[in-house]
């Protein structure tokens, strides 16, 4: 089963930028379509972009034209760079497939958007 180990969250204040990193186990990672999940307290963990195996990406509207989200398949390694950041962002944000594969949740990355 593939693992999870998201990077690069910490505190940022509004409009600025982060970049974050998923890295996966295992040789199939070229093939799955994975995405970036975020849960702030008291909410519901909720896929906000995606990205096929082929590199196909989407979004939820929130987001775009300020998040993209990327892979490098020879890294076995998911980005996701979030520019013009806002505080309803702030949140912990996790990697997983697409759909989740719900054994296998990393510890996630915490961003913090505050001025």
């Amino acid at each position: 089963q593939v693992q999870f180990v998201e990077s690069g969250g910490g505190l940022v204040q509004p409009g600025g930028s982060l970049r974050l990193s998923c890295t996966v186990s295992g040789s199939i990672f070229r093939i799955l379509d994975m995405g970036w999940y975020r849960q702030a307290p008291g909410k519901q963990r909720d896929l906000v972009a995606r990205i096929s195996g082929g590199g196909r990406t989407n979004y939820v509207e929130s987001m775009k034209g300020r998040f993209t989200i990327s892979r490098d398949n020879s890294k076995n390694t998911m980005y996701l760079q979030m520019n013009s950041l806002k505080p309803e962002d702030t949140a912990v944000y996790y990697c997983n497939r697409d759909p989740p594969v719900f054994g296998s949740w990393g510890q996630g990355t915490q961003i913090t958007v505050s001025s």
